[in-house]
């Protein structure tokens, strides 16, 4: 791995950043608007009594320049928990350098650790970049779904 990357675990300290890097992913995806967190509600459920949410640094040459954050899910197929990743940033200036590569790594590490049975995220169908990326690290995109989402304002 390159020596100038460094993943770690978020702390309570992290959580100014991660909610900046959060603004600059919705910027970049112009989702902007669906932006309803706080930091105050980020530290809560991130960081509470019962968080459930994993979030992994990107640092290179010491400042933060990306984040993941991803949650425990589970497969009735396979029997066995995995990982959802929610969210994969890096910098537009930062990218390239293997630091996306460095995060998704350290997930799919954690998931072998765990005996996970699997990884899997969404991208936006627009989003050439990340699509080629997954697919050259072996990711298959799953064009058979069609993904749902019901949000509270509906319950």
């Amino acid at each position: 791995m390159n020596k100038k990357i460094f993943v770690r675990s978020a702390t309570e300290n992290d959580v100014p950043i991660m909610f900046a890097l959060i603004k600059e992913l919705a910027d970049y995806e112009k989702l902007s608007d669906q932006i309803s967190t706080s930091e105050e509600q980020l530290k809560n459920t991130l960081f509470g009594v019962d968080s459930f949410v994993e979030v992994l640094i990107a640092e290179f040459e010491g400042k933060t320049v990306g984040y993941a954050l991803f949650f425990k899910n589970f497969s009735t197929f396979l029997g066995k928990p995995g990982f959802y990743l929610e969210d994969l940033y890096v910098k537009p200036e930062m990218r390239g350098k293997g630091i996306g590569k460095a995060l998704l790594n350290k997930i799919i590490s954690l998931a072998k650790e765990r005996n996970y049975g699997r990884v899997e995220w969404s991208v936006l169908d627009w989003n050439e970049s990340a699509i080629d990326f997954y697919k050259k690290i072996g990711a298959k995109p799953l064009d058979d779904w069609t993904i749902f989402k019901l949000t509270s304002d509906k319950f």
